[in-house]
């Protein structure tokens, strides 16, 4: 079965091993990054996925708030290993901080009184199929890329940096930028565990 959609899904893997060249030009990853959230689904097209993207020296600042957040928290003898993991993070092109606006969500709540609860978990749902559209799109263009999660332990720093909105909350970060290194199998658990399929 070919499939142009399922090719560019299984070009997408976890790359940990990350240089700080691109296949394409800066502005093209910008647009390309865009055009994946803008055109990511939302419940009741609330929109409420919002995306920083840095590069360069700012996305490194970020991974050093990183840092900064956990030294206090890693034993001493055990940072090494720590600040190793993040600085091959900073290694990259560059930083998308993936973020949920609570203001349409909070609006929402408001006109659908009976979904109430739902919408922030909707939101989840939104944030999710944004943060792997754009790490596809990456895929697609030969860029690396992983998904993190250093969030809440980093939100005020990065919020306080990047001057974000008191509604925006950090759901994930994805370093990005050249294949410095192989990208390992991805192996699936059996079909028979994970599909039923009737009629």
């Amino acid at each position: 079965m070919s499939n142009a959609f399922l090719d560019a899904a299984t070009r997408r893997r976890t790359q940990y091993s990350l240089a700080s060249e691109l296949p394409i030009p800066q502005a093209d990853v910008t647009a390309l990054i865009k055009e994946a959230v803008r055109q990511s689904p939302s419940s009741f097209n609330s929109q409420s996925s919002r995306a920083v993207i840095l590069f360069g020296a700012e996305s490194r600042k970020f991974w050093d708030l990183v840092k900064d957040a956990l030294r206090p928290l890693v034993p001493a003898d055990g940072f090494g290993a720590t600040e190793a993991k993040i600085d091959s993070f900073a290694a990259g092109a560059g930083t998308v901080l993936f973020y949920e606006d609570s203001a349409p969500i909070r609006a929402l709540q408001e006109q659908f009184p009976l979904y109430a609860d739902n919408f922030p978990v909707w939101s989840e749902h939104s944030t999710g199929i944004a943060q792997y559209a754009v790490w596809t799109a990456l895929a697609e263009a030969g860029i690396g890329a992983s998904l993190q999660h250093y969030n809440p332990l980093v939100d005020a720093a990065a919020a306080a940096q990047w001057d974000i909105p008191s509604s925006w909350t950090l759901r994930a970060q994805m370093p990005f930028g050249a294949h410095a290194g192989p990208i390992g199998e991805k192996t699936f658990i059996d079909d028979a565990l994970r599909f039923r399929v009737h009629g």
